[in-house]
């Protein structure tokens, strides 16, 4: 799946546990109608994809959708939800930088030289 936006808030990277689980999570802001800001975690050696990035650059994120199971002491279960991005692309490199090199249609001279009489083989 992927999720398209704008940047909104890059956070720290954190560790956690003994064996250096490390997380970090960013929002990214969609343009639609509606827009939804979406929380996003990087995790372990994903971390780091977010380095070249900053608040506001247009992105898409390739993100899986990540579902387990808690079952607390008092035998009680629950269920979380995570989105976890796994790349990023700027999505600003890729529009054309000032557009095309073609003139708008009014910079045209009309042409003066038309004769009707001239041998047309369009079919329209």
């Amino acid at each position: 799946m992927e999720v398209q936006g704008k940047i909104k808030l890059i956070g720290e990277t954190k560790t956690f546990g003994n064996n250096g689980f490390q997380k970090r999570e960013m929002v990214v802001t969609t343009e639609e109608q509606y827009p939804q800001h979406i929380m996003i975690e990087f995790v372990q050696d994903k971390c780091s994809l977010l380095d070249a990035f900053q608040v506001g650059q247009p992105v898409k994120i390739g993100v899986n959708l990540r579902g387990r199971e808690w079952v607390s002491p008092q035998g009680e279960t629950k269920y979380f939800n995570s989105i976890q991005g796994w790349r990023i692309e700027n999505l600003a490199a890729q529009q054309p930088s000032g557009g095309s090199n073609v003139p708008p249609p009014d910079q045209f001279e009309p042409a003066s030289d038309l004769n009707e009489e001239d041998y047309d083989d369009l079919p329209f």
